[in-house]
């Protein structure tokens, strides 16, 4: 997280609380991640200072999250990336329903979209991403689209089962053709559908899959900064030969 801008970097007790109550009323999936461990879950209540978080599906990992220090909590909304750690979470109960709770983080970071600004893959060539699921079965697929912040993918055929929202996947590797080869470790944020209509004037749905960076590093931020960049220009150019 720490390679946010500082403006990005919520620090008021009001302002936090109205980012977290904004995350509840939109009902959106919040991952808690830790050194062992994560699952999604959901912003129940945020008043007086406390943060309700519903448990997650897997009693296992509602065990093991009170036992782990330094969560980190990230949500993605239609305009901003939300992040921020909490020291521990302890069990209660909110509406007779079993949920955690927490003080309210001091602070967290708000990264509005547009800070990352995200460019269309070529389609040709196509940059082709390599992986595997956790049953250790291959999985492939394609890039869509590129920011800083993260990926959109779309899947040739029928996606694989057990795919869900939440899914961390190690090591992805990225042909980015001219500019080599890359390693990231990602999560699935959302999966979706991309519907265009083709030359017979029939709707085409495909697969599309949403990504998010992990653990980042400033070196090959840069570098995909210039890649970017470099995509960019490409496409500005393309345009103009077409006008």
């Amino acid at each position: 997280m720490n390679n946010y801008n500082e403006q990005f970097l919520k620090q008021s007790p009001l302002a936090v609380s109205g980012v977290l109550r904004d995350l509840q009323s939109s009902q959106v999936p919040v991952c808690l991640s830790w050194g062992k461990g994560q699952f999604i879950s959901k912003i129940l209540d945020v008043s007086q200072g406390q943060l309700i978080i519903d448990f997650g599906s897997q009693q296992q990992e509602n065990q093991a999250v009170q036992l782990a220090e330094n969560i980190l909590f990230t949500a993605e909304t239609q305009g901003a990336k939300v992040e921020f750690t909490l020291p521990k979470i302890k069990a209660t109960e909110y509406l007779n329903l079993p949920a955690f709770s927490s003080p309210l983080p001091a602070t967290l970071w708000f990264v509005q979209r547009r800070e990352y600004f995200r460019i269309n893959a070529p389609v040709n060539p196509f940059y082709f991403c390599h992986t595997k699921l956790p049953d250790g079965t291959l999985f492939d697929f394609r890039l869509c689209d590129l920011s800083l912040g993260g990926m959109g993918a779309l899947v040739d055929g029928p996606l694989p089962e057990g795919l869900t929202a939440g899914m961390v996947f190690k090591k992805v590797e990225i042909d980015l053709v001219e500019w080599g080869i890359f390693h990231f470790d990602m999560q699935l944020v959302t999966l979706s559908e991309r519907k265009v209509v083709d030359s017979k004037n029939q709707t085409v749905s495909t697969p599309r899959l949403s990504f998010r960076f992990m653990n980042i590093n400033p070196a090959v931020e840069r570098e995909l900064q210039r890649i970017i960049f470099s995509l960019e220009r490409s496409a500005r150019a393309k345009a103009d030969r077409v006008r």
